[in-house]
Order: C-alpha cells, then sequence, then structure tokens
C-alpha cells in the first residue's frame, strides 16, 4: 500500500503537540487566561486526536496485513483483514479531515436573529412569527436562552419584524445556514376559495460580539430618543425611553424600544450594533474568498431564497443541497430543525474538502 508520509509526519506532530500540552496543563499556570486559553485548545484537539489514532492504527494494521499476504498459512486471513482495513480507511480520514478543517472563530458564539416579513402582506407577518416560533422551539430543545431585543408586531398575528439574541452553545455553528429568504406555501385562513399563497420572510443570524471584536469610534454614532409606541403601558407613552444608534460610516442603524428605560434601551442597541458591524467585516472576508471559489452552502447572500415551507404537502426543501424532508409539523415545531442543519453542516464541511 502507498502512505501519504506527508500527512502522518503532521498527524504524528499533532500528537506531540498534544502531549506536550498535556504537560503544560499538569504543571499549572500563573496566568488565569493563558491557563483557559490553553484549556479550551486542548478539549478541542482531543476529539480529533482519537481520530488520529484510529487513522494510524488502521495504516499500521494495514502494513501488518499486507506484509503477510505472501505468507501461505497467514494469506487468507491476512488478505480478508487487509481489504476490511482498507475499505474502512477512507472513512476515518474523512471524518478526521473535516475535524482538521480551519475552524470559523464565530461557531462558539452567541447570536443576534433578525426575521423580517417580506412579500405577502399579513400572511407573510404570520409566518415570520411561525419562524420565531421554529427557532424558539429549537432553542429549547438545544437548551440555549433566548431574549428578545425588539419587536414590531402584526395586527394579523405574527411579526413584520422581530430581533431576538440567543445564548447558549455553540448557537453560531447551528444557525448560521438560516440566513436568507424562507418561502411558504399555504391556504391562509382568510383565503375563502381555498388557493395556496406564497409569502416569504427574511432571516438574518449574526454572531454576537462586543467592543473586542469591533472598534466604534464614538465619534461616528448619532443617536437619538424618541418616545417608545405599542406595548408596554403609559410609561412608555410619557418618556423618551426608545433608542436609534446610527453608525455614519456604513450608514447602519439599530433602534430599541421594549425595554423599559433610555438605560436598557441603549445596551440592547449597542449589542444590535456591535453585532451587525461585526457580521459586515465578515461578510467582507467571506465575499472576498467567495469571489475565488463558489461555495454550495450560501452563509452570505441574504437575498438568496433557501427554503420553502409547503404545508398542503406536508413538505419542507432546502433549495442549497437538495434535500426535501415531509415532516412539516416536527420542524415547525423546532427539533425537526435538527435534521436539515446536521445536512447542512455535512455538506458544507464536504464542499471546504473538496475545495482545499
Amino acid at each position: 500500500m502507498q502512505k501519504n508520509e506527508e500527512f502522518i509526519a503532521k498527524l504524528n506532530a499533532l500528537k506531540v503537540k498534544f502531549q506536550n500540552m498535556e504537560k503544560e496543563l499538569s504543571n499549572g499556570f500563573s496566568d488565569q487566561q493563558e491557563f483557559m486559553k490553553l484549556s479550551k485548545e486542548y478539549s478541542d484537539l482531543k476529539d480529533i486526536i482519537v481520530l488520529v489514532d484510529e487513522y494510524l492504527t488502521c495504516v499500521d494494521n494495514m502494513e501488518q496485513s499486507e506484509a503477510l499476504l505472501n505468507d501461505p498459512e497467514m494469506k487468507e486471513l491476512a488478505a480478508e483483514e487487509f481489504y476490511d482495513l482498507k475499505a474502512k480507511l477512507p472513512e476515518i480520514e474523512t471524518k478526521l479531515k473535516i475535524a482538521l478543517l480551519p475552524k470559523d472563530e464565530a461557531d462558539e458564539k452567541n447570536v443576534i436573529l433578525e426575521i423580517r416579513a417580506g412579500t405577502g402582506g399579513d400572511e407573510a407577518a404570520i409566518f415570520a412569527g411561525n419562524l420565531f416560533d421554529m427557532y424558539m422551539g429549537y432553542a429549547s430543545f438545544k437548551k440555549w436562552k433566548v431574549e428578545v431585543m425588539d419587536s414590531n408586531p402584526s395586527e394579523a398575528g405574527g411579526y413584520k419584524e422581530i430581533i431576538a439574541k440567543i445564548s447558549g452553545n455553540k448557537v453560531f455553528a447551528d444557525l448560521k445556514y438560516e440566513s436568507g429568504v424562507h418561502r411558504v406555501q399555504r391556504v391562509p385562513e382568510t383565503e375563502s376559495q381555498g388557493r395556496i399563497h406564497t409569502s416569504a420572510a427574511s432571516v438574518v443570524v449574526m454572531p454576537e460580539a462586543g467592543e473586542i471584536d469591533v472598534k466604534i469610534n464614538p465619534s461616528d454614532l448619532r443617536i437619538d430618543t424618541y418616545r417608545a409606541s405599542g406595548a408596554g403601558g403609559q410609561h412608555v407613552n410619557k418618556t423618551d425611553s426608545a433608542v436609534r444608534i446610527t453608525h455614519l460610516p456604513t450608514n447602519t442603524v439599530v433602534q430599541c424600544q421594549d425595554e423599559r428605560s433610555q438605560i436598557q434601551n441603549r445596551e440592547r442597541c449597542f449589542e444590535m450594533l456591535y453585532a451587525k458591524l461585526y457580521d459586515f467585516e465578515r461578510q467582507q472576508i467571506e465575499n472576498s474568498i467567495k469571489s475565488e471559489r463558489k461555495s454550495k452552502i450560501g452563509t452570505g447572500d441574504r437575498s438568496e431564497r433557501i427554503r420553502t415551507y409547503n404545508y398542503p404537502q406536508s413538505r419542507v426543501s432546502d433549495h442549497r443541497i437538495n434535500l426535501t424532508l415531509y415532516k412539516i409539523d416536527e420542524i415547525m415545531m423546532g427539533p425537526g430543525l435538527e435534521e436539515i442543519i446536521d445536512a447542512l453542516r455535512t455538506e458544507d464541511q464536504l464542499d471546504k474538502l473538496n475545495n482545499l
């Protein structure tokens, strides 16, 4: 058999690095930040080393079996083991290479989720509400926390716009594939003729960011306060509690009126602004990469129609990977979304492997 000597040398070097990290951690650290950083790197590498050992063991066993193919007494047994391992090796190698792919630094972050009703009038707003409920259900399934930051409810139900913060373990890693235009096909409750209508809502998922991720010059900001409207009782109508912040260089505008105090609304606004500017920088980088290679899984083009929810057929189709599932109720409840996200992640990883 032919071995990829360069690849194996890199894997052995990775094992040495892992062993050295173990020694460093056992010696203790005076700098707690440095200790936390190394601990996380060690934890991330631990699962990869399991795959490295599995791959190297498979290669070694194949070599030993191949050496016995010329032994008359061991030939039959050796051949059976050799070809079993040969069939198994590509799967282990693919898993290992996926694990070794460069990590997206934002995968660990919480997200700011924005859902806006698109074409379709009241039905689009109702659908935007359905999508928010779906993400709420998925967040509950994943044991994440959801906080509504700003919302504009529709009189017919649902939302013209809703913005929420979702916090938990690797939220962006899962939800980053959800950005784009979601389309629904169904018979609205107000439709007397039973005709199927098509409506749409847009979803934007941005990694949460802060001062460490984005630098903002205070002179680049215009901050306005005004009286809040809508829900909240008399208090919101009597004080200038609502806040709008404009980042002048990028003309990025955020606003919040859902909290009772101006200070709270201001904090929410800055959370949204940091996320938007961080996301803008990431999009610039992503677009430059995409100009060099065409990625199958789009996480950047927010105008891209990514998914259709067809209620009469109980069908959900993700157009990026030609995936169709006939379990719309389970998906709209939240937990069923996991199957779609897993498929998108797998396709994205394989696409990156092919472009290495």
